[in-house]
């Protein structure tokens, strides 16, 4: 839980330790929208973990490492069972790193290393935490030097790490992102085209190729909203076509937009659309020539 919070601003305290605060959360409690000046790593241990930061939504898979730098907003979202690595730090600390803050700069809004993605940088990061925890279990007079030491080389790792991506990013071929772009634009149509059968998260994965963690990602990157809500517009374009061109019940109208539930369907559309389903269509009704002299359907 958040020890202590003033609105939105969580004061972090740093009780083992001057400077950190570091333990392993096994709660299945979701944290609020909420900053703090530390900057904070977290590392899934067993089951997934999702931050929402700026409206974007990370799932952390097991042994991923997230960076969320100081100030930053962000929401955390636990599964009912799963361990995950806290470690806070104050931003001061890193201060003394020369030439630092061109590097922490890349971290914003946050920075996250995937295991399934695995290299010699993320292999090192992982090595350091295992350290970092390893030296916190101690109870010598040195801990706390050996944890700011292995602190500042667990930056100055990511530091380079995000330095070296953002240079090859660069240098994305045009072919790689045209395949991306063909990859989704593809997966959309799909979508599109049986948006009203029983389509899952895993479905369009599985069209994909790619891991669902890099999936969802790569979706929501191209499509500026996650597969559910996508999922979700279009079933709603098509439940009005179905409400303006056809006389069919506002229970077929649910069924052929993919809804097995009436209530369901009623719920989400007067949600985007501040109407109901029938008042939608007596709107589009009375305005159309050839429709305003018919009585609309009911269920």
């Amino acid at each position: 839980m958040i020890e202590e919070l003033h609105g939105t601003k969580e004061i972090v305290h740093h009780t083992e330790m001057p400077g950190f605060r570091l333990y392993m959360n096994r709660e299945s409690e979701n944290y609020p929208t909420h900053w703090h000046s530390d900057i904070e790593i977290i590392m899934p241990i067993e089951n997934i973990y999702t931050a929402i930061i700026e409206n974007m939504e990370y799932v952390l898979s097991e042994g991923d490492i997230m960076i969320i730098p100081s100030g930053e907003m962000h929401m955390l979202n636990a599964p009912k069972d799963g361990k995950r690595l806290i470690f806070q730090m104050e931003h001061s600390l890193l201060r003394e790193v020369s030439g630092f803050d061109a590097a922490y700069s890349r971290f914003f809004p946050c920075a996250v290393f995937r295991k399934n993605e695995e290299n010699d940088g993320y292999r090192k990061l992982r090595s350091l935490l295992h350290k970092i925890i390893k030296e916190n279990q101690n109870d010598d007079i040195l801990s706390a030097a050996a944890i700011h030491a292995l602190t500042l080389s667990f930056f100055v790792e990511a530091g380079r790490i995000c330095l070296k991506q953002n240079s090859e990013n660069e240098h994305l071929t045009q072919k790689r992102r045209q395949n991306y772009i063909d990859t989704f634009f593809n997966i959309c149509r799909f979508i599109n085209e049986h948006c009203a059968e029983d389509l899952s998260l895993d479905s369009a994965v599985e069209l994909s190729g790619f891991s669902k963690s890099h999936f969802i990602r790569l979706f929501k990157d191209f499509t500026g909203v996650t597969f559910y809500e996508y999922l979700q517009k279009r079933r709603m374009t098509n439940a009005e076509l179905l409400l303006i061109d056809t006389d069919g019940s506002i229970s077929d109208v649910a069924m052929r937009s993919g809804y097995n539930s009436l209530a369901t369907f009623n719920r989400v559309f007067k949600e985007s659309h501040n109407c109901t389903p029938s008042e939608y269509r007596k709107k589009a009704w009375m305005s159309s020539p050839t429709r305003s002299s018919r009585e609309p359907s009911r269920l």
